[in-house]
């Protein structure tokens, strides 16, 4: 008896002491802001696309000793790249779109097509049309007139999203080329990495409302506007989060889920995920979502954790709100060692080691985010290897990268007779070379549906 009284005691001040407590960047999102149409989106992503051409590029050139980048594209099989550096409303490539970046001798670079069609007014067309061997010579001339020592080609042995030139089309440009400039094709892997995962002033500046859009809808979906204890299914809460992004025209880029972690699932302490799907949300659950959403041109990634009420409760019990503190808590030491020029591995080894000093039961499993969720940049961890990756995990951390805090802790519940539970946590940041910010807050409360 004089245990279980220590024991309230314990819990009853850690409560009080949670509640006092304000954890760093948490944030609860109370109100959607405004979700500019796909029309309105245009001027802003242009403008993003502009700015970054003018003057991300010629930096990330020079950096990658480039004299020239060419992207090459044909109509329906394009590279992923391709998106990300034409104005909207673009589609597809049309036809074999040849996009050129020639660096001039003071820096600048300069940018066309060597198409049927120019692209807006960001790449006019230096070729006046004509049969596909005469596009291709043109490019020849071109490149001739221009004497590069170093042409970029998007080739790649382990970075999907910097082999995006087709075997076709790369056979066709060598032979189209003599072979002095054949001799000097070589892979622009590190300038696309870092075109990829570098964001801008005028990005960072519209980010965060990508990533308060996704955290609103989490919070709608797990309140009783959308979960009717006893009723409700976690399958219909994920058709609510799809739904909802559908009607706000943002698809999100894979489908969300829910999932549950109840009293007497007893779960082993070593199972990697613990939770489980398509069931009835009953009071007394314990419910995780994880949604992620394009806006902008901008990705996100995020995961959030909710608490079912029971009859007789007012609050989140206190084991559960130590939990998701353990949860923050593994959140400032992973960013704690964000440091420019370390490896991913190497953050990745920090972490643990000072989560496993601290009695942290963690997972860590970072990646990137940029014009796609799982973007170019160091991977910090995987859920199912927690050592070292080879070549994304080497890759060093810059400035100005955003990331996804994905991972999870596990601990006991003491109010469900020490049952292991899992607190998964993603919330979206920026490394701004100095302190990692989280974009719109993170989560340091439980969402509370009663």
């Amino acid at each position: 008896m004089y245990k279980l009284f220590g024991l309230l005691v314990a819990l009853c001040s850690l409560s009080s002491e949670l509640e006092a407590r304000e954890f760093e960047q948490g944030r609860q999102i109370t109100e959607m802001p405004a979700v500019l149409t796909f029309k309105e989106r245009v001027k802003p992503i242009n403008n993003m696309v502009s700015d970054r051409l003018d003057n991300l590029l010629p930096k990330l050139m020079q950096e990658a000793d480039l004299d020239m980048w060419l992207v090459i594209n044909r109509e329906y099989g394009e590279d992923k790249l391709f998106y990300t550096l034409v104005p909207q409303p673009t589609f597809a490539a049309r036809r074999t779109t040849l996009l050129v970046f020639s660096k001039n001798p003071d820096g600048s670079v300069e940018r066309f097509s060597v198409s049927r069609y120019p692209i807006g007014e960001l790449y006019p067309t230096v070729w006046k049309g004509g049969s596909k061997e005469q596009q291709w010579q043109r490019l020849a001339e071109v490149i001739t007139k221009r004497d590069p020592k170093r042409i970029g080609i998007n080739i790649s042995e382990n970075w999907a999203l910097a082999d995006g030139l087709s075997v076709g089309l790369h056979k066709q440009l060598r032979k189209s080329l003599p072979k002095k400039y054949q001799n000097r094709l070589v892979s622009a892997e590190n300038l696309v990495l870092r075109w990829l995962e570098t964001r801008s002033e005028k990005e960072l500046n519209v980010y965060p409302q990508a990533v308060t859009i996704a955290r609103r809808v989490i919070a709608e979906a797990f309140s009783n506007k959308v979960i009717t204890p006893g009723v409700t299914t976690t399958t219909e809460v994920e058709w609510y989060l799809r739904e909802r992004f559908e009607a706000l025209q943002l698809r999100p880029w894979f489908q969300p889920y829910v999932n549950i972690q109840r009293r007497g699932d007893d779960p082993a302490k070593d199972e990697v995920f613990m939770g489980k799907y398509n069931r009835v949300i009953l009071p007394g659950d314990i419910i995780h979502t994880d949604v992620g959403i394009c806006y902008l041109s901008l990705c996100t990634d995020t995961q959030e954790m909710g608490y079912v009420l029971k009859i007789n409760e007012t609050d989140v019990p206190a084991g559960l709100q130590q939990a998701m503190a353990i949860g923050n808590q593994w959140q400032d030491i992973l960013t704690s060692n964000f440091k420019s020029g370390l490896t991913g591995n190497r953050i990745l080894a920090n972490t643990i080691k000072q989560s496993e000093a601290a009695n942290i039961i963690s997972s860590t499993y970072t990646h990137p985010l940029g014009f796609v969720g799982h973007a170019s940049g160091p991977t910090i961890g995987m859920w199912d290897n927690q050592g070292p990756t080879p070549i994304q995990g080497d890759w060093k951390l810059f400035p100005n990268t955003v990331y996804a805090i994905e991972g999870n802790i596990k601990t006991q519940l003491p109010e469900w007779d020490n049952q292991w539970i899992q607190i998964k946590l993603e919330q979206d940041a920026v490394f701004d070379g100095k302190k990692v910010w989280y974009l719109a807050g993170r989560q340091t409360q439980w969402h509370i549906i009663r």
